[in-house]
């Protein structure tokens, strides 16, 4: 069997109620030349038995029982990929139809870049759009605030082989903030890009105070880390100014209706077309279960 021009990494750890969903716009894709790794990370739901559940040979199944975490999981994949790129995605996400195929088309045509994201939709459980995330196209506007973040959803990345082999996902972990991390470590001898299209559907979760604080404090730690290294003192002086300004909004989103300042960057007009495309991912998905 010839090796596939991309393999899909797509970690999971009990993400049944929505691993169907993503799954099924994976395997849905205009382009169909991928292998997709399955990265089971110590689920004890029904997430196994979703992924067996759809027959397709392109399926890879990895991982076991014991909890690993995500960015051992993650490397555990890259070690495994056959193909020439390598794409991520996450359990409770949508990829539209055509992702796969502008990635790739656009990664070939750019052998200069090494990672490329998509615009991405963000979307509540019920189908509610928020908006859109940040975006920026080129690397040099990607990379123009280091000390805030890299505005590249990990969720829709597509790379090559090559590059994730080369800047792997640190252990020990960095708690969810491994994605950016990994951007802002890899940033000085690589080449990153965004396509202006959605091709993500992003879900939303409840703000959760305390996670959001884990991830704000792993994060900032990380940027002080490579920016003292890199003798960058500005950047880490605005790192950390940037954070106590974002942990003092976190604070006042637990407050009574002002939950909504958490997602106020989610904003954006959102085309019809765009959500048509997520209503109909939507619909199709719940007409195929049993």
């Amino acid at each position: 069997m010839n090796d596939p021009l991309l393999t899909v990494l797509l970690p999971c750890c009990n993400g049944g109620s929505t691993l169907g969903l993503a799954l099924h716009s994976i395997l849905s894709q205009t382009f169909v030349d991928f292998e997709l790794i399955f990265l089971n990370d110590g689920s004890t739901d029904d997430s196994v038995e979703i992924a067996l559940s759809f027959h397709d040979p392109r399926i890879r199944i990895m991982g076991g029982p014991e909890r690993c975490g995500l960015p051992k999981r993650l490397n555990q994949g890259i070690a495994n990929a056959r193909g020439q790129f390598i794409a991520r995605m996450d359990a409770d996400d949508i990829s539209f139809p055509q992702r796969f195929e502008k990635q790739v088309a656009y990664l070939q045509a750019h052998p200069e870049v090494d990672l490329l994201g998509c615009r991405a939709v963000v979307f509540r459980n019920s189908g509610e759009i928020i908006g859109v995330l940040p975006f920026a196209p080129t690397h040099e506007r990607l990379c123009a605030q280091l000390w805030r973040n890299i505005p590249l959803p990990h969720p829709s990345w597509m790379g090559r082989r090559s590059w994730f082999q080369r800047h792997q996902y640190r252990l020990p972990e960095v708690r969810r903030a491994e994605d950016q991390e990994l951007l802002l470590r890899s940033c000085k001898d690589s080449r990153y890009a965004c396509l202006d299209d959605v091709l993500l559907a992003y879900r939303q979760g409840q703000f959760q105070l305390p996670r959001t604080l884990v991830a704000r404090r792993a994060l900032l730690l990380a940027q002080l880390g490579l920016f003292f290294e890199w003798r960058e003192w500005r950047n880490a002086a605005l790192a950390l100014a940037s954070a106590v300004a974002k942990i003092s909004v976190d604070c006042l989103c637990t407050l009574p209706g002002l939950q909504n300042l958490f997602f106020a960057r989610m904003g954006g007009s959102v085309s019809e077309a765009i959500q048509q495309q997520l209503a109909h991912s939507l619909a199709e998905y719940s007409a195929r279960r049993p």
